[in-house]
């Protein structure tokens, strides 16, 4: 069994909404790069695409 990479109440989404799900998807080396040097590169993920999902609506 793979071992759990922390907690979700230590991230900063909602309380009521567990993050159970992962995505995978390809970008270019300099995108991962320049994300990867962000302080919380998961979470900088995770608000950008809410960001984009919430303008869309």
């Amino acid at each position: 069994m793979a071992k759990a990479k922390g907690k979700p109440e230590n991230f900063g989404n909602q309380p009521s909404k567990e993050l159970t799900e992962q995505l995978n998807f390809r970008v270019t080396k300099e995108m991962k790069e320049e994300v990867k040097s962000k302080d919380d590169p998961p979470e900088f993920c995770r608000q950008a695409i809410q960001e984009k999902l919430a303008r869309e609506k």
